[in-house]
């Protein structure tokens, strides 16, 4: 299966800061400032890069005034003296900068320059970097308010005529960063002097020089990830030529990523390998497969045959996303105490306990191993079903999960749960093993969950091939499993 994108948007311009992203001007404002400052009898600090970095000459000559008693119009005069001098002589372009502004030229791709500094430091740049490159410059002289306001961006958009959504800014600093993102515009953050956290919509690099159009593009049109939870029943060992069927599951399904239960041992390497794909084994019982590249593998190795394991993918475009697996005890069975047994709402609830454990577990290492602004998605059986599905019971499994923060994707798109059901338990038990004769209770207990940060959900559903028949007659199913899979389709951006 070749990547997929949706026919969301594409990019219509870049928008570049200059001081620290285009040009190696940011250390030179600094020391301006700092040269001004000790003549003032101050001495800068890491703690005032936030005064300086990023800012127009106006604010920090105001701040660095309030904290020395000298007057701003005076200290502002000076900075533009100290750090004109430095531009004139000491100008250098970031690596990549200009590989990459040619690229976008060649391509057809406008671009902007918006920068704080006044219209007098920015044209001697612009001189130097070439005013070629450049549709529009916006500086600080041609806004009311400037970065990080969002007014420059929202300026240079208007005037190439282009939507801030379909834009990506190129910025250095938290300053720049709010602005852009204020403006809407996607941001992409190669921090010069002081470091930037990654954040939903925001790209953080550590150089231009690993920046190209494509990638830029695909901060724009968002990647589709689609991202399926399936229990694999003793590895599939319940029917013939059970791993034929799988692969070919997963191939007509367009799955990028599967979190597996009951692997039986080897499935997730054997189905990475047919596949040529990247793999997660932990355990004899859970597993990870993912076309895309796993760069890190979370959670215990070692975990036992119920528990949790993770990775961390690097989808196109450099986004990483953490996908979890899950697989909850079978004992006790609420539905079967609440259908054969008549356990009344708060017994159901009461004998949760072991799995809500198991969950809390998995969310505690989901929340110890998750980078802030990471997208999560946790699959998994979890042998207990939602409390979105039953009135009149809380389930707490499901509970727990959403209250860490966490979305029911089959619910956001199948909100009803009567006329939706989603059941996932079973397609092959329609009655009861024991004999009896009594309907299996059908119910939803595979889930896909995410976080929401950076994931659109534009799909979900349940799934089983072909028309399984019945336990014990199953050997010949095209289903190779006793639940039905689900799968997710998001967006990431």
């Amino acid at each position: 299966m070749t990547h997929r994108t949706t026919p969301h948007s594409t990019l219509q311009a870049v928008l570049f800061d200059m001081d620290g992203t285009l040009v190696d001007t940011e250390r030179l404002w600094w020391e301006a400032v700092e040269q001004v400052a000790d003549g003032l009898g101050r001495r800068l600090t890491g703690a005032d890069q936030p005064e300086v970095l990023g800012r127009p000459v106006e604010y920090t000559a105001d701040w660095l005034g309030g904290v020395t008693g000298a007057g701003a119009e005076e200290i502002a005069a000076e900075l533009h003296r100290e750090f004109a001098d430095r531009v004139r002589t000491g100008i250098v372009p970031r690596p990549g900068a200009l590989r990459l502004l040619g690229e976008l030229a060649r391509e057809g791709v406008p671009t902007a320059l918006v920068t704080a500094s006044p219209r007098a430091v920015a044209d001697t740049v612009l001189a130097a970097l070439g005013a070629g490159h450049f549709a529009v410059s916006v500086t600080a002289d041609d806004t009311e308010d400037t970065k990080p306001a969002p007014d420059p961006y929202l300026a240079a958009c208007r005037a190439l005529g282009v939507e801030p959504a379909a834009c990506v800014a190129v910025e250095d600093t938290e300053t720049g960063v709010t602005s852009a993102e204020a403006a809407g515009c996607a941001v992409l953050a190669v921090p010069s002097l002081a470091p930037i956290a990654p954040a939903a919509g925001r790209t953080v690099l550590a150089s231009l020089e690993e920046v190209t159009p494509a990638r830029l593009r695909a901060m724009i049109a968002p990647c589709e990830l689609r991202v399926m939870s399936w229990n694999l029943w003793y590895g599939g060992t319940k029917v013939d030529d059970h791993r034929e069927k799988q692969l070919k599951v997963i191939a007509e399904t367009g799955a990028d990523v599967v979190g597996l239960q009951e692997t039986y041992g080897n499935s997730a390497r054997e189905l990475a390998e047919a596949l040529g794909w990247h793999h997660h084994r932990a355990g004899e019982n859970l597993g990870v497969i993912s076309r895309y590249p796993i760069t890190a593998r979370l959670g215990d190795p070692d975990v036992g045959f119920y528990g949790g394991t993770g990775v961390r993918i690097r989808v196109d475009g450099g986004q990483e996303v953490d996908v979890w697996s899950a697989h909850l005890d079978y004992t006790p069975y609420g539905p079967y105490e609440a259908r054969f047994d008549g356990v009344p709402a708060a017994g159901l609830v009461a004998h949760e306990a072991g799995r809500l454990e198991q969950m809390r577990s998995i969310l505690r290492q989901i929340a110890d191993s998750t980078v802030d602004a990471t997208p999560v998605v946790l699959v998994g059986d979890f042998n207990a079903p939602s409390h979105l599905d039953w009135p009149g019971v809380e389930w707490p499994v499901t509970k727990a999960a959403e209250d860490a923060g966490l979305r029911d994707s089959y619910r956001e798109v199948h909100p009803d749960a009567v006329r939706d059901p989603g059941h996932t338990w079973s397609p092959v038990h329609v009655e009861h093993e024991d004999g009896s004769g009594r309907p299996e209770p059908q119910d939803r207990i595979d889930f896909v969950l995410h976080n929401g940060k950076g994931l659109r959900v534009i799909d979900s559903r349940t799934v089983v091939t072909g028309t399984p028949r019945p336990w014990p007659d199953v050997a010949g199913n095209d289903w190779p499993s006793d639940h039905a899979a689900v799968i997710t389709t998001f967006t990431l951006r």
